[in-house]
């Protein structure tokens, strides 16, 4: 399953991961990870959280970006959801051509049992087609 937040700049998407995120460790079976673009997140996110600042790792296009979550989901089997926040500052392309990836995204949802929650900048009256499906 993959759930997107979809909005413009300073309308609390992040705060709202934020939340799902600590939240969600109260009734998860599986490992919860919290994927952003720098550290400025990491102490408002529970312990239990395994925060990751994707760019240490050089994760600067959306190829990268789908090889980065697919090496996390090989090396451990117990993760069941991930939040990326800055989605877009992460690869760096235009949200009307990521369709690809958010198709890539929902095949790896489904065969390994992941949930994705994804915050993502953008004009919330008038998202890509593709996107409206995911957006809650």
């Amino acid at each position: 399953m993959i759930e997107v937040i979809y909005g413009k700049k300073g309308s609390g998407k992040t705060k709202r991961l934020i939340d799902m995120a600590n939240d969600s460790i109260k009734d998860q079976k599986g490992d919860v990870l919290f994927i952003d673009d720098d550290n400025r997140y990491m102490f408002d996110l529970r312990h239990e959280i395994r925060f990751i600042n994707a760019g240490e790792y050089d994760v600067h296009n959306a190829q990268m970006f789908s090889g980065f979550v697919c090496g996390l989901l090989a090396q451990n089997f117990d993760i069941r959801l991930v939040f990326v926040d800055a989605f877009l500052k992460l690869v760096k392309e235009d949200i009307e051509n990521l369709q690809w990836l958010f198709d890539r995204l929902k095949t790896v949802s489904d065969r390994h049992n992941v949930r994705f929650v994804i915050s993502c900048n953008g004009d919330a009256g008038n998202p890509p087609e593709y996107l409206k499906q995911y957006i809650i």
